[in-house]
């Protein structure tokens, strides 16, 4: 019974845990969820993210959302984008961002 109670209660802080961090680079980059808001700006591409979304049951919606898009955030930045718009829902995980640069790069 003592094990049992360990294992729901490791998984339970473990599906609580923030598991992405943004990059110093990932920082600059915004998010937003409108296509309206990206219309003046130069389409860059798109990331495609993946992150564990069940751990014995299914995580939290909304961290699991947060690191999607700090994945996206993070690749972004590499291709010099400043701002991701989700173009996907998520499923099972994954979700696709379309990355613009919206602003003037600084050198």
């Amino acid at each position: 019974m003592k094990k049992i109670l360990i294992a729901v209660c490791s998984c339970l802080i473990l599906s609580s845990c923030t598991w992405v961090k943004v990059t110093s680079k990932g920082e600059g980059v915004r998010l937003v969820h409108s296509a309206r808001a990206v219309q003046p700006c130069k389409k860059l591409g798109k990331v495609e993210t993946k992150v564990v979304s069940k751990i014995v049951f299914n995580r939290d919606q909304e961290k699991v959302a947060g690191e999607l898009a700090d994945l996206a955030r993070n690749e972004a930045a590499l291709i010099n984008g400043d701002t991701i718009v989700p173009v996907s829902e998520i499923n099972e995980g994954r979700r696709s961002f379309d990355v613009y640069q919206c602003f003037p790069t600084r050198m």
